[in-house]
């Protein structure tokens, strides 16, 4: 009776040291992924250089004059006027290695026609917006200085000289401010793809105030829009719900064509004619109206401003917003 017992207890201990045994074997590989994992959420420090910020020569365009300003105090202006200082710290970060990456890449590739061969312009309808410090103590007042303003300097100085790359070299950091829950392809909005600048889903868009928005019009006045830039079009009051068919749609889901009688336009054709907010849209007929149901707000490529704020609210670092929106990009320092 005493050996069966005993071989009981063997087998029970020999199985205990196989357990131990495997874990030391397979725990290494469990140990390196959580301890990679970790590595990935702990804070990275793209400071390598401290230099002197450069000079760089801005034309504004309300006064019709070139100045030369610091780089980083230009940015200080850019930053706020391009997005809300009540955003997170860690998308205002974003928005400002965006902001410098556009400036280098303007100087890096010669771009200075509409600016008379300065690096950049005021016009934001050009290159980037931006607000003089005097400019913004008088619209914003001595309050917003001392708390909102020292907030976006933060964010500049503390990535101060960090730019995006591509192969080495700073990319074309396009921005906007709402996508419609994913980004456009370049390709698709300005007809060069960069590789960079892909669709890529943008889930935090929400709390926009510009994430859904409705544009009524009436249908004779839709037909006298597009008659007085393609006055051929053959377009009826009555038919016009057969005759309006979104044909298809891009990979970031703003409309490429639209039939419209006898002619195909684009979504971005449409956006511009209405002054929609994005070429995202559907349409509903309401006895004499329609109504373009618009998703986002901008042109759809890039980074959006939202969506980076929405990413920073959860707990994701400037770089992890960077990274997510401009596909296979590094930062580098460079002052």
């Amino acid at each position: 009776m005493k050996r069966p017992f005993i071989f009981v207890l063997l087998l029970s201990f020999l199985i205990v040291i196989i357990s131990v045994f495997n874990s030391f074997i397979f725990y290494d590989d469990d140990e390196g992924a959580i301890s990679r994992a970790k590595n990935e959420q702990k804070d990275k420090n793209y400071e390598s250089v401290d230099e002197k910020s450069p000079k760089i020569n801005v034309y504004n365009a309300d006064e019709d004059k070139t100045e030369e300003m610091d780089m980083e105090e230009y940015l200080y202006g850019v930053l706020s006027s391009e997005m809300p200082s009540t955003f997170d710290e860690e998308a205002l970060k974003a928005q400002a290695i965006s902001a410098r990456t556009y400036v280098v890449y303007k100087i890096e590739n010669n771009i200075n026609s509409g600016h008379k061969n300065a690096a950049v312009c005021t016009n934001s309808a050009h290159c980037q917006a931006y607000t003089s410090y005097d400019d913004l103590l008088k619209k914003k007042g001595k309050e917003w200085i001392k708390s909102d303003y020292q907030k976006v300097k933060k964010a500049v100085d503390e990535t101060k000289g960090q730019i995006l790359t591509y192969n080495d070299k700073a990319i074309l950091p396009l921005y906007f401010s709402t996508s419609s829950g994913k980004t456009e392809n370049s390709k698709d909005v300005f007809s060069t793809q960069y590789p960079y600048l892909v669709s890529v889903d943008s889930p935090y868009e929400e709390n926009s105030p510009k994430y859904i928005t409705t544009y009524s019009i009436d249908k004779n006045k839709f037909i006298k829009s597009l008659k007085n830039i393609y006055p051929s079009i053959k377009l009826s009051i009555d038919q016009l719900e057969n005759q309006v068919k979104i044909l298809n749609r891009t990979e970031g889901g703003c409309v490429k064509t639209i039939q419209l009688g006898d002619v195909k336009l684009s979504g971005i054709d449409i956006r511009k004619i209405l002054n929609l907010n994005s070429a995202n849209f559907t349409i509903e007929y309401n006895n004499n109206n329609m109504e373009f149901i618009v998703k986002g707000y901008g042109h759809g490529v890039g980074m959006s401003q939202w969506g980076a704020q929405g990413m920073a609210k959860e707990g994701y670092k400037y770089y992890d917003i960077l990274f997510h929106y401009f596909k296979g990009t590094d930062i580098k320092d460079t002052y």
